[in-house]
């Protein structure tokens, strides 16, 4: 983060901003087609059925939500990195999404390890298995009001992608959120930063200078 200047440093940050974006609606559209379509059976549980698969999916969307979000305040800021609240907001969604996003991470692994070594009961609740417990792996015997057509294959050949863009996006929060802090001079390096950009409005006019007095505040 102490390489982060006025000349390769919000660049950077747009760059990290325009991959939240992309990571965060590939992230959502998949949470979306999990629990829209493949397991739409569960999403409103009941006594008899888990909401572990409900709770991860969920948290899914909205994490690709708040990621698209903070890509797009990550790109504002690399255009206007003189302004207080830009920073502020910067800090906030990031550090938001950096947490959800870790939570969507652990959930899916927790859901992904949980559904392998049940064989998926978990995604045939609601089925019949009076004679036979009913098995992902293999419901052709199973009496279901849904199709179980592949199920436990496609579930799981969505979250594991799923998976490694919730921690993609918790590492590109965790990265802006010190950019952020960087901007504000909060960082030991940041400080550093912070006296060249007063410098610079020091140095180009007196209505710069009146900007810098009003969003910068070198002795905070």
């Amino acid at each position: 983060m102490c390489a982060f200047d006025k000349e390769k440093g919000p660049r950077r940050l747009m760059r990290k901003g325009l991959a939240l974006i992309l990571v965060g609606h590939i992230n959502f559209i998949l949470g979306a087609i999990v629990h829209g379509s493949v397991l739409r059976h569960i999403s409103k549980p009941s006594q008899e059925i888990t909401t572990e698969y409900t709770a991860v999916n969920i948290i899914s969307v909205t994490s690709g939500l708040l990621s698209i979000a903070t890509g797009i305040i990550a790109i504002v800021v690399s255009r206007n990195l003189r302004m207080f609240k830009l920073h502020v907001g910067l800090l906030l969604a990031s550090f938001l999404n950096a947490l959800l996003s870790a939570a969507c991470c652990v959930g899916l692994l927790m859901a992904i390890g949980v559904t392998v070594s049940h064989n998926g009961q978990g995604l045939m609740r609601g089925c019949n298995d009076t004679v036979v417990p009913a098995n992902a792996r293999s419901p052709v015997s199973a009496q279901c009001p849904f199709d179980t057509t592949r199920i436990y294959d496609t579930t799981l050949a969505i979250w594991f992608p799923s998976a490694v863009l919730a921690a993609a996006e918790c590492g590109l929060s965790v990265w802006c959120f010190i950019v952020g802090l960087t901007l504000r001079g909060l960082l030991a390096c940041g400080k550093t930063y912070y006296k060249e950009q007063l410098e610079e409005g020091v140095e180009s006019s007196p209505h710069s200078t009146r900007l810098i007095g009003q969003n910068v505040n070198p002795d905070a």
